[in-house]
C-alpha cells in the first residue's frame, strides 16, 4: 500500500473550508482596539489607504465624546468650538485640503500638514485661510479619540453631502476625494 504525501492531505483538509468560506484565525486578524494603540503607532502599522473610522457620525453618544476632545484637544482653538472656524479654517464645509476620506483626515490630524506632505500627499483643496496644521498625534492619548473627534466633525459637516467623506465619487473608506480645510 502506498502512502498519500502530507501536502495532498492538508491540501485535502483545507478544501472543505476554502469552498464554505471559513476563514482561518490567522487570515482574519482581531480587530485593533484604539484605545490601546497611538494614532502614530497605527499608522506605522497600516498602509496608506487603509484606515477607516469604527464610528459613525450618527452614534450620538460618540460625537458627544468627540465634541469634548475637539474642545480640550486644541483643534476649537483654531477651528473655531464646532469647527466653523476662526484662526484656522473651518473644517465643517466641503473643501478638504488634502482629501476627505478617513485614512487621509486620520493622518493629517497625527501627522501634521508637513508629515502628511513628507509621505508623498499633495494639496487637493484651497481655503483661504491656510495655515500648517501642526501634528497632534503624539498630544492625543489613543486612536480611539482621534477617531471620535473626526466623528464630530463628520456630524457637523455643512457641504454637498456628496463631498462629505471626500469627492463626489469617494465612498466611506473609499477612494481618497477632493475636499475641509487644514483637514
Amino acid at each position: 500500500m502506498k502512502s498519500i504525501p502530507g501536502g495532498i492531505i492538508m491540501a485535502l483538509i483545507a478544501l472543505p473550508f476554502a469552498l464554505t468560506g471559513v476563514r482561518t484565525a490567522a487570515a482574519d486578524p482581531p480587530p485593533a482596539d484604539y484605545a490601546k494603540i497611538s494614532p502614530l503607532d497605527l499608522i506605522k502599522s497600516a498602509p496608506k489607504g487603509t484606515l477607516v473610522n469604527p464610528y459613525k457620525d450618527t452614534q450620538a453618544d460618540i460625537v458627544v465624546q468627540g465634541e469634548a476632545l475637539f474642545g480640550s484637544s486644541s483643534c476649537s482653538g483654531c477651528h473655531g468650538p464646532a469647527g466653523g472656524g476662526g484662526l484656522g479654517p473651518p473644517v465643517t464645509n466641503d473643501i478638504w485640503v488634502y482629501g476627505g476620506d478617513d485614512d487621509t483626515l486620520f493622518r493629517l490630524i497625527a501627522l501634521g500638514s508637513d508629515g502628511l506632505q513628507a509621505q508623498g500627499y499633495s494639496r487637493k483643496g484651497h481655503e483661504s485661510i491656510v495655515a500648517p496644521m501642526p501634528p497632534f498625534g503624539a498630544a492625543l492619548k489613543n486612536s480611539d479619540d482621534l477617531w471620535k473627534i473626526l466623528a464630530f466633525i463628520r456630524a457637523h459637516y455643512q457641504g454637498d453631502p456628496s463631498r462629505k467623506f471626500g469627492g463626489a465619487a469617494a465612498r466611506r473608506g473609499g477612494v481618497p476625494g477632493h475636499g475641509p480645510s487644514c483637514l
